[in-house]
């Protein structure tokens, strides 16, 4: 049976107050590490969360703060309670904006490398939603809440270039809905490892979470989602092959994963590529350049161009 708060609960669990919880440990999960343990029967927890909690001493053991490595035996009893959830302060800060594209509705803008889309655990500052609240004030759409304001979709920290956010709920449900009838054209820039030998070509694969790493996407014949992606050469290097990506889908880390699935991971990508790339790089060579999209207020096709960033046209000129 589940409680409340998503917690697995049995004859050996003792649900108590609202965040306390209490374990007794039986003999099928002796010699268990205890943030192991903990994962198995609290669902809703993540590993590195409890791993958290430990680290803060707010686990006990028989009344005894223990390490993330200690082994539970049986008849173990298991203390700890989840702290209250504080809603963070998301605030406004004056960061200076790419804008490539403002109305009153909406605004495209050109993301710099290293810079987190909207707060998250560990990145409540310094995203684009904190620059976006400075520029926009109030003018941001809520349909996502209080912490991806006017966000309707994203890019990773390290790919650079366009990224449109709305300023109102109703351009945010018509953009949002020409996403999910993949009609927004997406065309990105990448540099990837080895030559190419077609000029171009379509990965066809779907996409899920990796099976062992929850951090990571990877094609996933079973269980993940539809995924497409065009993509065509823009130039040969010896080692090389600058390229065009249009994307028909839009899965988490679609290029990325869908160029490292065909042998030619992006060059930096430290996640997929699993390469040294030779040269000093923060993160994979990905460049969101080209968006198009129906502006929800006049129906007219809007395109919008990001220029390659100076670090990308540097390599290419290097290559």
């Amino acid at each position: 049976m589940t409680c409340g708060n998503g917690c697995i609960q049995n004859e050996k669990t003792e649900y108590r107050q609202m965040n306390e919880f209490r374990f007794e440990i039986g003999e099928e999960m002796e010699d268990e590490r205890i943030d192991k343990c903990l994962v198995m029967l609290i669902d809703s927890l993540s590993r590195s969360f409890i791993q958290k909690l430990i680290r803060e001493e707010a686990v006990k053991v028989n009344g005894v703060s223990v390490k993330g490595s200690y082994r539970v035996k049986s008849e173990d009893s298991i203390e700890f309670f989840l702290p209250d959830a504080v809603k963070p302060d998301i605030a406004p800060e004056k960061i200076p904006l790419d804008i490539l594209y403002e109305d009153r509705d909406i605004i495209v803008v050109n993301k710099p490398k290293g810079m987190v889309v909207h707060p998250a655990a560990g990145h409540y500052s310094g995203t684009l939603v904190n620059a976006l609240m400075y520029h926009c004030g109030d003018e941001l759409s809520g349909i996502n809440g209080s912490m991806r304001p006017g966000i309707v979709h994203r890019i990773d920290k390290d790919t650079t270039g366009s990224v449109i956010v709305c300023k109102n709920d109703t351009a945010h449900n018509c953009i949002a809905a020409q996403l999910k009838e993949h009609t927004i054209t997406r065309r990105y820039h990448a540099i990837c490892h080895g030559v190419l030998k077609d000029n171009a070509g379509t990965i066809d694969r779907p996409i899920g979470r990796h099976p062992s790493d929850r951090k990571k996407m990877a094609v996933n014949e079973k269980n993940g989602k539809s995924a497409v992606t065009h993509y065509r050469v823009l130039r040969r290097f010896e080692r090389f092959t600058y390229i065009e990506c249009v994307l028909e889908t839009g899965r988490t880390h679609q290029i990325r994963v869908h160029m490292a699935s065909i042998g030619h991971p992006l060059l930096g990508d430290e996640v997929y590529a699993g390469l040294k790339s030779g040269f000093r790089l923060q993160g994979q060579t990905l460049h969101a350049k080209t968006l198009g999209f129906r502006h929800p207020a006049t129906g007219d096709y809007v395109e919008v161009d990001a220029p390659l960033p100076a670090y990308f046209e540097h390599l290419l000129g290097i290559l």
